[in-house]
């Protein structure tokens, strides 16, 4: 075990229990705004596509999907910064920590070159695969073949804001995901339905907005590290190291992405109704799971600092607290679906089924938000401790009890209705939730995960 590191050396925003709600809600209140800023992107394109008509929705729904699982397999570049950052950080290492950032920016910006080259190449077999034909294949190939263009600059910012959330400032992601926000709603207005593109200019403006995104962090972050006298030239051995600590990571991501990939070729075969119905309803799912996910932020950034300074003590605190908040959170935006379930489709499209559909998810959905709470947070604190080979092989047992339940649910044949889609929803946010809770719970009583002091230092 690494020798820990003297509180002395590495001064704690608080060194007792009684100020973890301040950190905490100093972290994730920020947090919350800059986490909700891709759901937001994926919200302003479903309203503003969803009334060109069912199949454009339906499209780019199916592309978005594609999308968000090539870059949230990257995730790792921020879920391996943030704690690795924050530990040197803990140790009075600013210097280090930096380094450590500016490797994760020059891996962001390799991996997404390569992403978007793939993506353009093989884009339309994948969609065909995932069971598209006719319009919706083609308004998902627009989509995707268009979004495929941010793809680098979506990894730049997942790494920067990595680096931000280790060196303990949630605000800035804040700030620059607001005004990517507000631009993104208006250059997707504007080329939309002012110049016609379709659901090609929902992607454009999205593009635009997310590599305007990436030039705000990369100044603020490079500066930052200049100021410490950093080289901004690539480290090839940190990049390596970078790669090997996010391998694990990204097990763990692909176990969540091929559960939610699963979950979509079902419901594509139900019919385009559902698909439509479910797109909606999974944007707003990843809308709360980021909201949720504030207090993993949190997590990540404040856990692994306290484990750099060695002070366990506190990290014990944090970690009960953060979780009684997780799951007073779940029971909030709970009740906050179910109030919303029988109106929030009109923002989003005229179909009256469609409507129907996405009410009976989101009330089996609002069921599962006390559990979503818990398991977001629960795995934030494990990511915080670098506890990243348990969470990859509890994933893939998550897989063994959920895979099944798809399975069954195809099987049964239930068509293009409300109660099928609400059959799959009970599946996906109880039952998949319900053994990644199982799982990470377990890991919580034990002690395993506490590691103190910087590994490889002293």
């Amino acid at each position: 075990m690494p020798k820990p590191v003297s509180p002395q050396a590495a001064p704690t925003t608080s060194g007792r229990a009684g100020g973890s709600s301040r950190q905490i809600l100093h972290l994730a209140v920020p947090a919350f705004g800059a986490l909700i800023a891709e759901p937001l992107f994926l919200l302003a394109d479903s309203a503003i596509v969803g009334h060109l008509g069912v199949a454009e929705l339906a499209g780019v729904g199916l592309a978005a999907t594609v999308l968000q699982t090539a870059v949230g397999l990257m995730v790792f570049l921020a879920y391996s910064t943030t704690p690795a950052v924050a530990r040197l950080l803990g140790a009075g290492r600013r210097a280090d920590a930096l380094a450590v950032g500016r490797d994760g920016l020059w891996l962001a910006l390799l991996l997404g070159a390569v992403l978007a080259a793939a993506g353009w190449l093989s884009g339309g077999a994948l969609l065909s695969a995932m069971g598209a034909g006719g319009e919706v294949l083609g308004f998902a190939h627009e989509y995707l073949m268009v979004s495929m263009a941010g793809i680098p600059a979506m990894l730049l910012v997942l790494a920067a804001m990595g680096v931000l959330r280790g060196l303990q400032d949630t605000r800035t992601p804040l700030v620059v995901a607001g005004v990517g926000f507000a631009v993104n709603i208006v250059l997707n207005f504007a080329l939309v339905y002012g110049l016609n593109l379709s659901v090609g200019g929902s992607a454009l403006g999205t593009v635009l907005a997310q590599w305007g995104m990436a030039a705000i962090y990369l100044v603020i972050v490079l500066r930052a590290a200049r100021a410490e006298k950093v080289s901004l030239r690539p480290d090839w051995a940190g990049i390596r190291t970078v790669s090997r600590v996010g391998s694990w990571l990204m097990i763990r991501t692909l176990s969540l992405r091929v559960a939610i990939l699963a979950t979509v070729m079902v419901v594509t075969a139900q019919g385009p109704l559902n698909l439509a119905a479910h797109q909606l309803a999974m944007t707003l799912f990843t809308f709360l799971a980021f909201a949720l996910d504030a207090l993993a932020i949190a997590a990540q950034a404040l856990i692994g600092k306290e484990l750099g300074a060695g002070n366990s003590s506190l990290v014990r605190a944090l970690t009960r607290t953060m979780t009684r908040w997780g799951v007073g959170f779940g029971v909030v935006t709970g009740l906050l679906l179910w109030a919303a379930s029988g109106g929030v489709g009109w923002i989003f499209t005229n179909d009256t089924g469609v409507h129907q559909a996405l009410g009976a998810a989101l009330l089996v959905m609002a069921l599962g938000q006390p559990l979503a709470g818990y398991v977001f947070v629960l795995d934030g604190v494990l990511i915080g401790a670098g506890d990243a080979r348990y969470l990859a092989l509890a994933g893939l047992a998550n897989l063994v009890v959920y895979l099944p339940l798809l399975f069954w649910i195809q099987g049964a044949a239930l068509g293009d209705n409300p109660a099928a889609l609400a059959w799959l929803w009970a599946a996906f946010s109880l039952g998949y939730m319900g053994a990644r809770g199982v799982t990470l719970g377990l890991r919580a009583r034990t002690g395993r995960w506490i590691r103190l002091g910087v590994p490889g230092g002293s």
